[in-house]
């Protein structure tokens, strides 16, 4: 069945959020794009715990419900209360983001009479508002999201830097680099050296490790950020870079909740990350970033600022979308070179250095 009309634009919009940090960013233009067109519309998120602080940060939210369920959960049951619950909220709309079956139950269990997404796991009577996917016209994660927030026969061109933004609280970040007895004068680089879709992503810790020296060799204080599961990753860096100077080298993978790391990202002077969720959050803060990819595709998923860079060296290999290397080398990243990233890291700097006046 397809919509036949519009919702009316004084009623609230349902967005299902996705699973992953950085697609959660990106959902910033899109709530933007439908502020732009209904300024007087409540919109409202839908979305698992882990990008549940994102979602609360991002521009024109009303309500940010959070999905109980653990990632990769099947959870029918659950999903359908859910819905259930949020019947009352009178939604006239809701975009699922999400391609998974499980992901449209809650917007059918609520009612909403317009559930507007791709097809994706064949959800025929879920969606009633089926958009057509072409992969080519929307490359971009981006694209495709502000694609769906588009009223259905309207046409739309990606924008070549589609605006995203977030809050972030600087002095708190500030604070929190005070309370680990750093040099809050000095500049502060972010290490991100991790990446929760697999290690395919993940630049090696030894070239990561030598990059970190350096730019602490520089005078510069470094400050590796991640989660709880990068925490090991990040010892390790620790250990091989060696500095002569441990206060000016802090190890914070998973010494920090989600929303302190973007406040720590706030107050970087640079940031240095895999094609990560940290990564996005830079972009969307407007931080001097070099985001290198290997195993994934900055066509499909860019920093998105005119003034960030990537390294990618298109190996024969690269994309592959693996979460380990199928080819069991990783050359994708360990071509990058440290001396290439130090290299890019000194010509993005200001002339005068990043606290210049």
């Amino acid at each position: 069945m397809i919509v036949k009309s519009p919702p009316p634009q004084t009623a609230p919009l349902l967005i299902i959020g996705p699973a992953w940090v950085g697609d959660m960013v990106m959902v910033s233009a899109m709530t933007a794009q439908l502020h732009r067109a209904a300024p007087q519309r409540r919109i409202d998120i839908l979305c698992p715990k882990w990008t549940h602080p994102i979602a609360q940060r991002l521009p024109h939210v009303g309500r940010v419900w959070q999905q109980p369920l653990g990632h990769g959960a099947l959870g029918l049951k659950t999903r359908w209360q859910l819905g259930k619950q949020l019947a009352h909220e009178g939604y006239g709309q809701a975009i699922t983001l999400p391609r998974s079956w499980k992901s449209a139950l809650p917007p059918l269990a609520a009612r909403i009479p317009i559930r507007t997404s791709f097809l994706g796991e064949l959800r025929y009577g879920l969606l009633n508002d089926i958009r057509p996917l072409d992969k080519q016209a929307l490359p971009r994660t981006v694209d495709r999201f502000m694609a769906l927030a588009t009223p259905r026969g309207e046409p739309f061109s990606p924008p070549q830097w589609p605006a995203l933004t977030m809050q972030s609280d600087p002095a708190q970040g500030q604070l929190f680099l005070a309370q680990q007895q750093a040099d809050i004068d000095r500049p502060w680089a972010a290490l991100c050296p991790g990446a929760e879709y697999g290690p395919a992503k993940q630049w090696p810790a030894h070239h990561m490790a030598a990059t970190a020296r350096r730019v602490v060799e520089a005078g510069w204080g470094v400050m590796l950020l991640g989660g709880p599961g990068d925490r090991e990753l990040c010892q390790q860096i620790v250990q091989q870079a060696d500095v002569a100077q441990p206060n000016q080298l802090l190890q914070l993978a998973g010494q920090t909740t989600l929303e302190q790391a973007v406040d720590l990202l706030a107050v970087s002077d640079f940031v240095l990350s895999n094609d990560s969720g940290l990564m996005h959050v830079a972009a969307a803060l407007d931080r001097p970033l070099l985001a290198l990819y290997g195993s994934s595709d900055p066509r499909h998923t860019p920093p998105l600022n005119p003034t960030s860079q990537t390294i990618w060296k298109q190996l024969p290999c690269s994309p592959c979308f693996k979460r380990s290397c199928p080819e069991q080398h990783l050359q994708c990243l360990e071509e990058i070179d440290p001396d290439e990233v130090i290299a890019r890291w000194q010509l993005m700097q200001p002339p005068g250095g990043p606290h210049a006046s």
